[in-house]
């Protein structure tokens, strides 16, 4: 199942995705559930949800506005660092726990929407990433356990600001420019990913393959991050991880590839979706 939440003449929704057809959840649980994540921290408003699609209103897909699927997660949770080849290539040295920093939900962006080049740097960078989305609270979640609190899974891209992003050896300044975390189209129910260490993840510039590798690369699994990110703060519905980006990002090539107004940015991850995204110069 595809869950969105998204716009339509000026009131915000979610629902399902069916092709090209929205089904409009909102009418059914919206007055006991305002949102995606809420439903995702009710097991019977999301038996509900799943039941009650095929006779919820529809809507054309192009009809609507795409939000990010969670549009106000109580937290982001981001890792770097955990693919290899991405380690090796900052010259990183290697560690025996994730690497855990955060974003803002206000810097979200939605498919389609478009990423901001700010006044204040040129060193913007793609980072294609699988995210996680939390569906079941937990604090101290055994590893062999994590996974059942997954709601579902979606593509991300935790777009840096270089240079502000080094200013000091914590990541925060660079990581948390508005229009920057571009996060959807939709989430794909974990019901549906047989083995999230299984999908292949490709980022692209101008139709140009920039990453590629397989989430079976990564340092640190999904359960392990869970695991550890739970044992620190407690996980709530509608949380997201964006769970690190694979090597061959654009700071550490020769010469070094920066997002410019007027490109446009794919990640793609199979059995989920791809987003896609333009980017301009910030307005002012």
């Amino acid at each position: 199942m595809k869950l969105i939440s998204f716009v339509r003449d000026g009131r915000a929704s979610f629902g399902v995705l069916d092709g090209e057809t929205v089904r409009d959840a909102g009418p059914i649980l919206g007055p006991s559930h305002p949102d995606l994540r809420s439903v995702l921290g009710d097991a019977a408003a999301l038996a509900r949800l799943r039941a009650a699609a095929p006779q919820a209103p529809a809507v054309a897909r192009r009809d609507v506005t795409l939000l990010p699927p969670i549009p106000n997660p109580s937290k982001i949770l981001c890792i770097g660092l955990n693919y290899e080849e991405h380690r090796v290539e900052t010259g990183r040295p290697k560690t025996a726990s994730p690497a855990v920093f955060t974003r803002f939900a206000n810097t979200q962006i939605a498919h389609e929407d478009e990423i901001w080049v700010p006044a204040e740097s040129r060193e913007i960078d793609y980072e294609g990433e699988l995210a996680v989305v939390i569906g079941r609270a937990g604090r101290r979640i055994a590893r062999n356990k994590a996974l059942e609190h997954v709601a579902g899974y979606a593509c991300y891209n935790d777009v840096s600001v270089r240079d502000w992003q080094r200013h000091t050896t914590q990541f925060t300044p660079g990581k948390n420019f508005p229009h920057t975390g571009s996060f959807g189209p939709w989430l794909v129910t974990a019901d549906e990913i047989a083995d999230p260490q299984e999908l292949s993840l490709t980022t692209r510039l101008n139709g140009q393959v920039m990453q590629q590798a397989t989430t079976a690369q990564m340092i640190f699994q999904i359960a392990d991050i869970i695991a550890y990110c739970s044992t620190f703060t407690r996980l709530e519905p509608g949380d997201v991880i964006a769970t690190g980006t694979p090597g061959g990002v654009g700071f550490k090539r020769e010469p070094q590839v920066f997002l410019q107004p007027g490109d446009r940015v794919e990640v793609e991850i199979s059995s989920v979706a791809t987003l896609r995204n333009r980017v301009i110069a910030e307005p002012v």
